[in-house]
C-alpha cells in the first residue's frame, strides 16, 4: 500500500525583486513526498533548493501554485515542520537541555511531558554527558545533534534540512549521516534534505530530486533502491553517482534567467 502524501507541491513558482529586477527563483515545480520518505534535493547553487525548502517550512510564500501539508495550504511556520540549518541556529544562552525544551515549553506543554520528551531526545542523539553544556562548549557535530533533537522534541512530522552537514569535517559528516539515518528509521519521520553532494544524497535518501538552474524546476526524480547500509565504493552506487552527475552537469554553463 502506498504511503499517503504528507507534502504536495503543485505548479509552484517563486519570484522576487532585486534592485529593480524580477528574479525567477522557481517555476512550475511539482513534487509529492510520502509520509516517512527521505528525499534529497540537489542542484547547482542558486537553483532554488533552499527557497523551496523555506516555502515548505512556511518561512516564505509562493508567488504562484501551492505548497500543502496533509492537503492543507502551508501559509506559515508550524511545529509540525522543523527546519535544521547549516549554522545550527541554537540559542547561545541556553543549555543543551533548555534548547531542546524550548519548543514544547513555548507551546505550554505540561512540565512532566516536556521533561520526559527532552530526556528521551537527549539520549536519542547521544548527548547525555553534555546536557548542561552551552552551544559554545560543543563541537559542530554536537551542535547539529542538538538542532535535530530540538526539532524532534517539538513534535515535527517533517524535518527540513538545509545542507546541515556542509560545514563539518568529513569524519564528523559521515558519523552524523549514520546517526541521522538511525533517527529517521527509529522515528518514522519524513525528511527533506538539501545538499550539494551527490554522494551524500545517494547514501541517505529514498529519492534524489535533481533541480535545474534558476528558474528552478524538477529535472528528474530518481528512486534510490540500494539496500541500506550503502557502500559508497560499490559499483552500483558509483553507477548511480555517474548517472546523477551527468544530469547535473548537463545544465553546466546554462545561463540563469
Amino acid at each position: 500500500m502506498t504511503a499517503p502524501h504528507i507534502i504536495e507541491i503543485e505548479h509552484l513558482s517563486k519570484e522576487f525583486e532585486l534592485n529593480g529586477t524580477t528574479i525567477h527563483a522557481l517555476r512550475d515545480v511539482n513534487l509529492s513526498i510520502a509520509k516517512g520518505e527521505f528525499v534529497c534535493l540537489i542542484g547547482a547553487s542558486g537553483c532554488g533548493k533552499s527557497t523551496l525548502l523555506r516555502i515548505m517550512a512556511g518561512f516564505e510564500t509562493a508567488s504562484g501554485g501551492a505548497a500543502k501539508m496533509w492537503s492543507k495550504p502551508i501559509t506559515e511556520p508550524g511545529p509540525d515542520r522543523g527546519m535544521v540549518f547549516q549554522d545550527y541556529a541554537l540559542f547561545p544562552w541556553l543549555t543543551v537541555r533548555d534548547n531542546i525544551a524550548f519548543g514544547p515549553t513555548e507551546r505550554s506543554r505540561p512540565k512532566n511531558e516536556v521533561r520526559d520528551k527532552v530526556e528521551s531526545f537527549i539520549d536519542l542523539v547521544g548527548l547525555r554527558k553534555f546536557a548542561e553544556a552551552y552551544p559554545h562548549q560543543l563541537s559542530g557535530g554536537m551542535k547539529q545533534r542538538v538542532a535535530i533533537a530540538r526539532v524532534l522534541a517539538n513534535d515535527a512530522e517533517v524535518v527540513l534540512m538545509d545542507e546541515p552537514f556542509g560545514a563539518l569535517d568529513a569524519m564528523t559528516r559521515e558519523r552524523l549521516q549514520e546517526e541521522l539515518l538511525e533517527i529517521w528509521q527509529r522515528t518514522g519521520l519524513t525528511v527533506v534534505f538539501v545538499t550539494h553532494s551527490i554522494e551524500e544524497a545517494i547514501y541517505l535518501s529514498d529519492r534524489v530530486v535533481v533541480m535545474t538552474p534558476a528558474p528552478g524546476k524538477i529535472e528528474s526524480d530518481n528512486p534510490i533502491t540500494l539496500v541500506r547500509p550503502r557502500d559508497v565504493s560499490a559499483p552500483d552506487f558509483n553507477e548511480i553517482r555517474r548517472l546523477l552527475g551527468g544530469k547535473l552537469h548537463s545544465h553546466h554553463g546554462r545561463k540563469a534567467a
